[in-house]
């Protein structure tokens, strides 16, 4: 896997998949079509196999959670800019990371840096509930927004610094970063259950994927394969992370 992972990602970040053209803002496009060729090309291609990831990845509307601009291309073997300096992942990255977190029906996952509301929206087909932390407002409201016009009720969003997590929700059975922070959040390890996984880009410059998993015995880390993410950027002031409320939007 590590090795069919790593060099998948290296030819994600240099060539650009061409099936996902479409109309200017994505008027016309199939996106059904194009969400099933980016499963099989792209993901399933590449290694992932867990089923229930990839019916996710086959039912969540990914062009719904970008911008009008480049609605056309979401289904693109690329990240994406959705404003305030910040992207959607990879298709790929997003499906091997959800893979490595090994999601159970059962499970209370915090995801840091909710972005656009790709990554908890997938999320949260595989999970009980998702408490997802996004340091920019604007970003958080409009992610709540389009997470409630899909009708995604177990999804939690709120606005903080995600370097702190959510102690008063703490234990997570499973926590997701879509930011490189240079290390490990010494608190977001301590808000991880027993038994349960970290699955986060780490680094400054060069990132690599990181794996850490609490057992009986301690912390197990696990470095699988280089990646490029936008660096996790420290909240100022000591304030809580509050929830999104209507009014945020």
């Amino acid at each position: 896997m590590r090795a069919v992972a790593r060099a998948a990602w290296i030819g994600g970040a240099l060539l650009l998949a061409a099936a996902a053209g479409g109309a200017a803002g994505g008027e016309g496009m199939d996106a059904g079509r194009l969400r099933e060729a980016m499963v099989r090309e792209q993901i399933e291609a590449r290694g992932v196999r867990d089923p229930r990831v990839l019916a996710a990845l086959r039912a969540v509307p990914r062009e719904r959670f970008v911008p009008p601009a480049v609605r056309a291309e979401a289904y693109d073997d690329a990240p994406l800019p959705i404003g305030e300096g910040q992207t959607i992942s990879q298709p790929y990255i997003v499906a091997v990371m959800t893979e490595l977190l090994r999601p159970e029906p059962g499970d209370r996952v915090l995801e840091v840096g909710t972005g656009s509301g790709y990554q908890a929206a997938v999320l949260a087909r595989l999970v009980a509930r998702v408490y997802s932390i996004e340091l920019v407002p604007s970003l958080a409201g409009r992610a709540r927004e389009v997470l409630a016009e899909l009708g995604v009720s177990n999804v939690e969003v709120f606005v903080g610094d995600g370097y702190r997590g959510l102690p008063a929700l703490a234990p997570f059975d499973a926590i997701l970063l879509t930011a490189a922070p240079p290390e490990v959040p010494p608190a977001l390890v301590e808000q991880l259950a027993l038994g349960g996984r970290l699955v986060a880009p780490i680094g400054t410059g060069e990132q690599e994927l990181r794996v850490l998993e609490r057992t009986a015995a301690g912390i197990v880390s696990e470095t699988l394969f280089p990646v490029r993410f936008v660096p996790m950027i420290r909240g100022e002031g000591d304030a809580p992370a509050r929830p999104v409320a209507p009014a945020d939007d």
